[in-house]
């Protein structure tokens, strides 16, 4: 047994390592340091300008919620959450504009880190900690990094694939016992169902597929118990994902590329997800920069590719993080994934999103129903993925193949499948302002 007791601090111990200017990256999701994060503004009085980076953080901690403490700590994010959002506009949160595969090779020659701070297992008999659920840009940040700290706790799944490091390059251990965050299983709606039953009749026994998450994603995923052989080389690994290869749907006979494993760069989900990944060598937790990359997704045949967007306009531009100029969440893998579903042999990439939303009128204060699909995007919007990359487009009312096709086209298939009410309205719209023109 290897021996790690002389590696043990405290909380405590830990934050006497952060100085003024220090730049701290955490890991993604329920890979992030919960522990040291809690207690991290119990320091502000000794610090300022210390900066977190972090992706998708699954809880709100003090030092960036509390405006109290806006000159000592500030963060910046690959992904906002909710906690982030509403934090934003106190001036010390940012956005790092990524596609998922490059995030830690860009930011690391831009910065250099002087603690990493996640969480993972016990070391193993041989000195081997598992950093279990995520090793999107982890593994690079704890290389570069002059103090890594893992909060090792016996409720992470040990996982297989890239997420091993050996007790002798961490440098401080931080014995916790915190549940890992969950996510619950999002229950399909009638809009959700619809859209996935679109998307699911174009996947075929023996595809690999790359899911996201939510309602429209679980509602794919609901659809597919009819299918033999599927696959997963996918970013995110979830709890539908599990399900399907529990009742044998899934089983990655077919794919080219990691033949018979789930592959991804992190997982979340719940904790019957987060059981089935415990010393399961069947699915591979790799690196976001090998597993994102467009070109290793293209290796295997068939990849589908699911994901999801805020707001699309005419011609095919998909705005998926943010709300106008107002960044919502993140481009992710979004880019990464439809790119590579579309160089693979046979390959697949939908955008699926509903056809309205509800929005408060800033006029009169009441909720309104507004078209998703619009002639011009937001002032300010981000455009995720661009016209150029989008393949299939899916909403309630159909999906539509736009592979090829011309603007005129464009327009013509995007409006068939935006809300009846909003159709004439969009198509009169695209000739006013010169997208199209009228024949003869």
């Amino acid at each position: 047994m290897v021996d790690y007791k002389n590696k043990i601090i405290t909380v405590e111990e830990a934050l006497k390592l952060v100085r003024s200017n220090d730049h701290i990256i955490t890991g993604l999701g329920s890979a992030e340091g919960k522990a040291f994060l809690k207690q991290l503004h119990t320091i502000a009085d000794r610090v300022e300008n210390v900066t977190v980076n972090n992706c998708l953080p699954m809880d709100t901690y003090e030092f960036f919620q509390n405006p109290e403490y806006r000159k000592s700590f500030g963060v910046d994010g690959w992904f906002y959450a909710p906690g982030l959002r509403k934090a934003h506009k106190q001036g010390n949160i940012s956005f790092i504009p990524n596609n998922l595969h490059f995030a830690a090779s860009k930011r690391l020659a831009h910065i250099k880190p002087h603690i990493y701070v996640g969480n993972g297992t016990y070391p193993d008999e041989h000195g081997y900690i598992s950093l279990s659920l995520s090793n999107v840009y982890e593994k690079e940040s704890i290389e570069a990094a002059d103090i890594v700290i893992i909060e090792c706790n016996k409720k992470c799944p040990r996982t297989f694939g890239d997420v091993e490091i050996h007790v002798n390059d961490i440098d401080h251990i931080i014995e916790v016992d915190y549940d890992i965050p969950e996510i619950p299983d999002a229950e399909p709606n009638e809009k959700d169902l619809a859209i996935g039953k679109y998307i699911a009749d174009h996947i075929k026994d023996g595809d690999c597929l790359q899911l996201g998450i939510g309602g429209i994603p679980n509602a794919v995923a609901k659809s597919l118990y009819g299918k033999k052989n599927l696959g997963i080389h996918t970013e995110m690994l979830t709890s539908e994902m599990v399900k399907l290869a529990k009742a044998g749907v899934i089983n990655g006979k077919c794919k080219q590329t990691h033949k018979g494993k789930m592959v991804a760069a992190f997982a979340m989900g719940t904790r019957e997800m987060y059981d089935y990944l415990d010393n399961n060598p069947s699915c591979a937790i790799l690196a976001g920069s090998y597993v994102n990359d467009p070109y290793v997704i293209a290796q295997n045949d068939n990849q589908v590719s699911i994901n999801t967007s805020l707001e699309v306009d005419v011609t095919g531009q998909c705005c998926s993080e943010s709300i106008g100029s107002m960044q919502f969440s993140g481009t992710g893998g979004q880019s990464d994934t439809a790119i590579g579903a579309q160089m693979s042999k046979n390959g697949k990439s939908f955008i699926a999103l509903y056809s309205t939303a509800m929005v408060r009128n800033p006029a009169t204060g009441e909720k309104e129903e507004v078209s998703k699909i619009v002639c011009q995007l937001k002032p300010g919007a981000t455009v995720s993925l661009s016209r150029n990359d989008i393949d299939y487009l899916v909403t309630e009312y159909g999906c539509v193949n736009l592979k090829g096709t011309t603007i005129r086209e464009r327009v013509e298939k995007i409006i068939s499948i935006a809300h009846p009410k909003f159709r004439e309205q969009l198509m009169e719209e695209a000739i006013k302002i010169g997208i199209i023109y009228p024949r003869g």
